[in-house]
């Protein structure tokens, strides 16, 4: 056997086994399966996981930018006309939020932990100054009076309004932004203090609460199943909430928002437990984006998150008492947050019935700057970018017995919104993109080796052919070597032998002719 051909003997048999091998591999998925698995194993929340130390610390920095409506009619409206409002901000804060207190229970199935928050200003990423800036919007603090003084007698009522009208306490009143935000000695809290110690004297949207955290949680570590990593366990010792009227609006489904399980899909739904809005949410897929060279999944909540229950029927249960709904786009969270009928929205009423807007001049919703939204990498469920969108308003009606509310129309009216916004940090989204490259080339392996056998198919192919056109040239030559001298006629006769010295050669042609 000539050398060629032990080459194409060899490069066929090399080339059989890389393509069997190759398709049997990309067919069983066996080296995306054992990613799959060893991803479930490695992304958990144990002090051994790569992704133990981000969660309890989390790189990214967090900004929380406050807008607020400053009323610029307020004498107009409460006379009975429409309101209307400018927007005033961004003011932006840092926001450090690391978990506290961190204990594993249940044999590390499940982790304790506290996650209190504080803020920063950052004046280079704000609009204006919060201390210097001045504010017209609601009196919170007397609208949750006059609503605790609902059900109470009429008479009551009357003499408490005498009383407010006396000290100077109106609807609105016009404070600075870090007054209304951080918070101010309220003169109608002032007095109601003095009868009730419990009362506190102070009011601001975030008062008492820089430095504080939202409860206490319990996590599923993912050590059981990968699909339970993050999910809340509990909240402040509650497995489910009470305050709403339905069990499935009660529940505390999904994580908080900062992990997700590994391997998402476009199709799944993700869950998150706002805190802050006394509820969960879910979050639908939207479509792919890219953030620093990461491809991820955006996720957004669906019309359907606030959709009256007119249309969404599931909502019932956030109408307290049962059968008391707002329309599409507004939630009443009073309930679990004792005071003001507070209602949250998305900001602008963004979603929401187009009579809430309409309600308000100075109001513009549109879906690039009022949406929540999540970017997720569905590999790893790390979420990479995220924009939380939340609007607090406050009802203002009609309260008999407070003549100063007598023209008033119904009004959900905004207050303020916040927009929490976080994106991966350059040094996380490099070895993030490290990883994912070498996720990538170890899943596509098997595909390598289907090449690596097509490319040697081709070589084989290529040897074989030059091999056929070398043989079949060498066959199709004929030659005939005779003697040197020349031919003399020949005596012998024909039955005689040929003589010595003298040969003839012939194609094989010629030879089946003889």
């Amino acid at each position: 056997m000539t050398r060629r051909s032990c080459a194409i003997y060899a490069t066929g048999i090399v080339c059989a086994h890389l393509l069997i091998v190759g398709i049997a591999l990309v067919v069983a998925q066996v080296f995306q399966t054992m990613i799959d698995s060893r991803l479930k194993k490695e992304i958990t929340l144990t002090e051994k996981s790569q992704v133990f130390e981000a969660w309890k610390n989390p790189p990214p920095p967090v900004y929380m930018e406050y807008y607020f409506f400053n009323v610029t009619n307020p004498e107009e409206f409460l006379a009975g006309g429409k309101a209307s409002v400018k927007q005033i901000g961004p003011y932006t804060y840092r926001e450090y939020r690391p978990r506290e207190n961190v204990t594993f229970l249940d044999n590390g199935t499940k982790i304790y932990a506290l996650n209190p928050k504080s803020f920063v200003f950052v004046p280079e990423k704000s609009a204006g100054n919060p201390e210097v800036d001045m504010l017209t919007t609601v009196n919170i603090p007397f609208v949750a009076v006059m609503n605790e003084l609902n059900s109470y007698a009429f008479l009551l009522r009357t003499v408490v309004s005498m009383f407010v009208k006396s000290w100077g306490v109106n609807i609105f009143l016009k404070r600075t932004v870090h007054e209304f935000l951080w918070g101010f000695k309220d003169p109608l809290l002032s007095k109601i203090h003095a009868l009730k110690p419990d009362v506190d004297e102070y009011f601001g949207l975030m008062w008492k609460k820089n430095g504080t955290h939202e409860g206490e949680f319990v996590f599923y570590t993912g050590e059981e199943n990968y699909l339970d990593y993050g999910k809340i366990y509990t909240w402040n010792n509650m497995s489910e909430m009470s305050w709403w009227s339905s069990n499935q609006s009660n529940m505390i489904n999904g994580t908080d928002g900062a992990v997700f399980h590994p391997l998402i899909s476009r199709n799944e739904l993700l869950y998150i437990f706002a805190a802050d809005l006394c509820r969960s949410i879910h979050l639908a897929y939207v479509e792919d984006v890219d953030v620093k060279g990461i491809q991820a999944y955006r996720f957004a909540p669906p019309e359907d998150v606030l959709m009256s229950p007119k249309d969404n029927p599931t909502n019932e249960g956030f109408c307290v008492p049962a059968g008391d709904c707002l329309g599409t786009g507004v939630l009443k969270v009073s309930v679990c947050r004792e005071g003001a009928p507070i209602v949250v929205s998305f900001p602008h009423f963004y979603q929401a019935d187009p009579k809430y807007i309409n309600a308000i001049d100075g109001l513009n919703p549109n879906k690039e700057e009022h949406e929540t939204y999540l970017d997720v990498q569905p590999t790893t469920g790390v979420p990479i970018r995220a924009c939380k969108r939340a609007q607090l308003n406050v009802i203002l009606k009609r309260v008999p017995g407070f003549p100063m509310t007598r023209f008033l129309n119904e009004t959900i009216f905004p207050i303020m919104f916040v927009n929490e916004t976080a994106t991966i940090d350059d040094h996380s989204a490099s070895q993030m993109r490290t990883m994912l490259l070498i996720l990538t080339l170890v899943s596509n392996f098997p595909l390598l080796i289907v090449a690596m056998g097509v490319i040697l198919l081709l070589v084989l192919v290529v040897l074989f052919c030059r091999n056929r056109q070398k043989k079949t040239a060498k066959d199709d030559t004929a030659y005939t070597q005779v003697s040197d001298k020349p031919e003399e006629p020949s005596e012998t006769p024909v039955s005689q032998p040929m003589r010595n010295g003298s040969y003839i050669a012939m194609s094989p042609v010629e030879a089946q002719k003889c």
